[in-house]
């Protein structure tokens, strides 16, 4: 990859595993709906939420790259995994050698930026997949914001595959939802504010809030990072006016576009058409 890929311009990229970012896209474009989106599906190889940091550190630079040949001038991951797991060593050491002019954000940050302004307790819990809760991404990025803080984190692994699977609102999702919520809890009851750390996690909103005290505010991403997304746009125009503006929106998954677009469904509330590629021959 060579310099001349960093004058380009292009759509705003938006990368998952599989499906939960689709839940940040859709608060993005509902937000800015003038500029063009690409989304990029990993399903072939999700999740990643139980995967090492190599592997998802390898994935995640494989679809930045791929993003950057479709002219993305920035692209965010709108992945909890992949935030943690790859999105400082792609900032770090990769964006400076491939395409310094590019930009990669996540969504761990906008989202650790809120809760000290949340929180009146000083407690808050972290909802994840496994690897999310393993890397302590949330923990780090808290504790350096907002030290005083007291943070506890719980994985929830059950909770991807009842949505993906169109339980989240059935009564079975109940005992898996109150499960981990009591389980959190347990750990600190103090908590009065948790951040949902999946995307996937909002489609199981009524059901968590149903397992909480009432004083307990739920975080969930989508909102937050699409308003984070628009100040970064607004405070760095060298990048705004790279990004195309024709209110477009095109979707790929490396596994079964049929699949994708049925389950697209559930997280978009509407009917898509979707493309397959290929990202690991970039």
């Amino acid at each position: 990859m060579n310099s001349t890929f960093n004058q380009k311009v292009g759509p705003i990229g938006v990368f998952d595993s599989g499906y939960g970012g689709l839940t940040i896209l859709s608060e993005i474009k509902t937000l800015m709906p003038q500029y063009d989106y690409v989304y990029l599906g990993d399903n072939a190889r999700a999740p990643y939420g139980n995967r090492s940091f190599e592997l998802v550190y390898e994935f995640t630079l494989q679809a930045v790259e791929w993003f950057f040949v479709q002219g993305c001038p920035l692209v965010v991951l709108a992945c909890n995994t992949a935030s943690a797991k790859a999105l400082r060593s792609i900032q770090q050491k990769n964006l400076p050698v491939i395409a310094p002019s590019r930009r990669v954000l996540g969504v761990i940050r906008p989202t650790a930026e809120l809760v000290g302004g949340i929180t009146k307790s000083g407690h808050v819990g972290v909802l994840g997949t496994v690897g999310t809760v393993q890397s302590q991404s949330y923990e780090m990025e808290i504790n350096k914001l907002h030290p005083g803080l007291t943070i506890a984190a719980e994985a929830c692994p059950m909770w991807v595959p009842l949505v993906e699977n169109r339980e989240y609102d059935k009564p079975g999702a109940d005992y898996f939802v109150k499960q981990h919520i009591d389980s959190i809890l347990q750990k600190d009851a103090k908590i009065d504010t948790l951040i949902l750390g999946c995307t996937h996690y909002p489609l199981l909103m009524d059901k968590i809030k149903a397992s909480l005290p009432e004083n307990v505010t739920v975080v969930a991403q989508g909102k937050h990072v699409a308003e984070r997304l628009q100040d970064y746009l607004r405070r760095h125009p060298e990048i705004d006016e790279r990004c195309t503006k024709n209110r477009r929106a095109t979707y790929f998954t490396t596994e079964s576009p049929e699949k994708f677009a049925e389950q697209a469904s559930i997280f978009l509330k509407e009917n898509i058409r979707t493309q397959k590629t290929v990202i690991d021959n970039i």
